[in-house]
């Protein structure tokens, strides 16, 4: 006679045939979420956030920095990082772009952002991770890195924090 090993009413194979039926299910579930986030809703907010990139880039390259800013939040609580200095606010972000590239005796040059990977963590907050670089008029080619934090508004996202550093 077999013994058979009984977890409360329930016997060991049928236990194990439950369990490998559930982990399946959970695994082909976790996978089509995946790719759905990838092509679906998520898939398209990478793509919504990856437009305002390039709308920034080409506002730049039309020295249009009111439009390079419309990929912000203009709000006082915006936080930008840059060169160990912290602007805190839409108004202090642009003040600090205006001096560093619009006044007399510098030049804002063409922008060129590669590399882009975002990742959206949930319906309105995504990560952004990338490489920038300006072609200025005397050949040099200043370059860096950016993290950005953006937020899904009612009229679209918006870069609610950016820290960006530049090659030494």
């Amino acid at each position: 006679m077999r013994s058979r090993i009984y977890f409360g009413s329930f016997c060991l194979p049928v236990v194990l045939l439950a369990n490998t039926l559930f982990a399946t299910i959970l695994f082909a579930t976790s996978n089509q979420a995946s790719a759905q986030d990838e092509s679906g809703v998520y898939g398209n907010d990478a793509k919504a956030i990856e437009r305002v990139l390039r709308t920034q880039q080409a506002a730049w390259n039309r020295h249009d920095l009111e439009g390079f800013m419309a990929g912000y939040w203009n709000s006082p609580q915006l936080t930008f990082f840059s060169g160990a200095k912290e602007q805190d606010g839409w108004q202090a972000t642009i003040d600090r772009y205006l001096a560093e590239y619009a006044s007399p005796g510098h030049e804002m040059g063409q922008l060129q952002f590669s590399g882009l990977r975002v990742e959206v963590l949930a319906q309105a907050a995504a990560f952004v991770r990338g490489s920038w670089k300006l072609t200025m008029s005397d050949g040099k080619t200043p370059h860096g890195l950016f993290t950005l934090v953006f937020r899904k508004f009612p009229e679209g996202w918006k870069i609610i924090h950016d820290h960006t550093s530049a090659a030494e």
